[in-house]
């Protein structure tokens, strides 16, 4: 079945995640942030106000990005201050500037993200760079990889990045095919040792979504391409009746100067591979502002500067109304824990929708561990039970979004090659706010008192899964 291959990659990458563990006789750890913990109201941190501001000409002006940030944020009821304090201690975090003059578009689920998808790549002139966890040889990936080969021989320079683990089912002979067609092809860090040619780190995965047509126009988020993801979901549709679970998924169209961005993270990688896409094609051209949102495009790598991380931390702890997230494999390390309970114990309104039904029965089960402690400490748990979830979206205080392929785990923030833009927009979060209030309608609430008369064979599954959690 389709909706298990996820599972099976999970399993595959979790085993050589051990294996590698065992091999070091030592599991890395994310860092402590509790340097974290003062809030923004606090001298300390309320005097660091002033975040920088690019667009496609360069930084702004401090007069010019006043008057943006007044423009984008005078609506949200946190005031212009705190969010500018907010962006400022992001910034300094995770050495990365917002972006303005930004058009982002959300798609949500596979049908959408496709069609969306599939026609920036028709009008592609120049070039198209492709990284992703999933490439299957199924009915969607052969009409992709069938409409990429079509636009190489006409001329348009095609540069895929793929995961070993994720395509481990995949014949090699579906990508030898593309790469009879001109397609150049990088295999990230493969499971065999012997096409290496650096050491061997089977645990580090290259988890991210992203495509970008031109320099122009980018696409990020959770789907990858299968069909599987291609199975829509009940979010937004005319009929409620579902007659097979599909799967709740969302991306993001980008245009504007954020779009350069990604491709310096599509270019790092083939970089640090050994390898150069072409040197004659057009990877940077000039970009124009296209819209006004103000986004940050965050990536993190394997053991190194946990960037995501450290934003979802300090967007947390600094939330004083709301914090809502959709979460498709959430088991949360101690400090991301303890920072959500705490805010739902000063007030916050903390909402995370789960998985009500699953592809990976072992993060499934580590998840729900937590529910005890999560209830308990105040969060509302909901469970989407109508479709498969693999969003990975967040929106705190109806001014701070994110949407990517980080999930909320151990594995995403310490062991992948991810990628999260955060949007500091109120217009894009009361869009952000629509979606998850549309996937509360089809999830269930999950109190506490039902919860603790859950059978013993669940808490035992709970039990073991928990002790794995660090691997999932």
């Amino acid at each position: 079945m389709k909706a298990k291959r996820e599972a099976s990659r999970s399993i595959l990458a979790g085993a050589a995640s051990i294996a590698s563990a065992l091999m070091l006789n030592a599991c890395s750890s994310l860092p402590e942030v509790s340097y974290l913990a003062p809030s923004l109201d606090q001298p300390q941190k309320a005097a660091v106000t002033k975040p920088t501001i690019n667009n496609a000409k360069g930084e702004l002006s401090t007069d010019k990005a006043q008057v943006l940030m007044r423009q984008r944020w005078a609506k949200s009821s946190l005031g212009l201050a705190n969010i500018q304090a907010l962006a400022a201690l992001e910034e300094t975090l995770t050495g990365s500037p917002l972006i303005a003059g930004n058009q982002v578009t959300l798609l949500f689920d596979g049908p959408q993200t496709m069609v969306a998808m599939m026609a920036a790549i028709k009008q592609a002139k120049n070039h198209i760079h492709l990284e992703t966890y999933i490439f299957d040889q199924d009915e969607l990936g052969m009409e992709f990889a069938k409409l990429l080969m079509e636009k190489q021989r006409a001329g348009v320079q095609v540069n895929i990045i793929y995961d070993s683990v994720g395509t481990i089912g995949t014949p090699q002979s579906f990508f030898d095919n593309m790469k009879a067609a001109g397609i150049q092809l990088l295999a990230f860090n493969p499971v065999n040792p012997a096409r290496l040619h650096g050491p061997w780190e089977p645990n580090r995965r290259d988890h991210r979504k992203i495509l970008i047509v031109d320099g122009e126009i980018a696409f990020t988020g959770g789907v990858n391409i299968s069909a599987t993801y291609a199975n829509s979901s009940l979010f937004r549709s005319k009929s409620k009746t579902p007659d097979k679970v599909g799967w709740r998924d969302t991306h993001i169209q980008i245009t504007g100067p954020a779009v350069a961005a990604l491709q310096w993270i599509f270019l790092d990688t083939w970089f640090k591979a050994g390898d150069l896409p072409p040197a004659d094609k057009l990877y940077f051209p000039t970009l124009k502002d296209q819209g006004n949102k103000l986004v940050r495009v965050l990536a993190s790598e394997p053991e190194s500067n946990p960037a995501i991380y450290k934003a979802y931390l300090l967007a947390i702890q600094e939330a004083r109304e709301s914090i809502h997230i959709t979460s498709a494999y959430f088991v949360p390390d101690a400090q991301i824990l303890k920072a959500l309970i705490a805010a739902a114990r000063r007030g916050v309104d903390v909402k995370i929708i789960m998985p009500g039904v699953t592809d990976s029965g072992l993060v499934f089960h580590a998840g729900q561990s937590f529910y005890d402690e999560m209830l308990e400490g105040g969060i509302k748990v909901y469970q989407l039970n109508v479709s498969v979830l693999h969003a990975k979206t967040a929106v705190i205080d109806q001014v701070w979004s994110t949407v990517g392929s980080t999930n909320i785990d151990t594995r995403s923030f310490l062991h992948n090659k991810e990628v999260n833009v955060v949007v500091v927009d109120t217009e894009f979060a009361v869009a952000m706010e629509n979606a998850f209030k549309e996937d509360l309608r089809l999830s269930a609430e999950v109190s506490l008192e039902t919860w603790k008369q859950r059978p013993k064979m669940n808490k035992l599954k709970e039990w073991l899964a928990r002790r794995l959690e660090y691997w999932l």
